[in-house]
């Protein structure tokens, strides 16, 4: 099964909690991406695109494969740091 995610990586737990606060509370996902985000993916809102099993690392890849369609993420700790994930299809 494909999915489409986006997401927003920062360095610090801390950082990553705040983020997932601003969006619960309203705030534009893509906006806080391009502000905040240290992947590349910030120039597109955070957006990677579709997406197989197997393609991103496990942690990453488990938490997107358990959202429903617009559902964000708690922070997910990976070797790259701590990403807050949306679920886009």
């Amino acid at each position: 099964m494909t999915v489409k995610a986006s997401h927003i990586l920062v360095q610090t737990l801390t950082e990553a909690e705040a983020i997932h606060n601003k969006i619960a509370a309203g705030g534009s996902f893509a906006d806080l991406a391009k502000e905040h985000s240290s992947c590349p993916s910030r120039n597109q809102g955070g957006d990677l695109g579709f997406f197989n099993r197997g393609q991103m690392v496990k942690p990453f890849e488990d938490a997107t494969y358990s959202l429903q369609v617009g559902e964000l993420s708690k922070p997910v700790q990976t070797q790259f740091g701590y990403h807050v994930i949306q679920r886009t299809a």
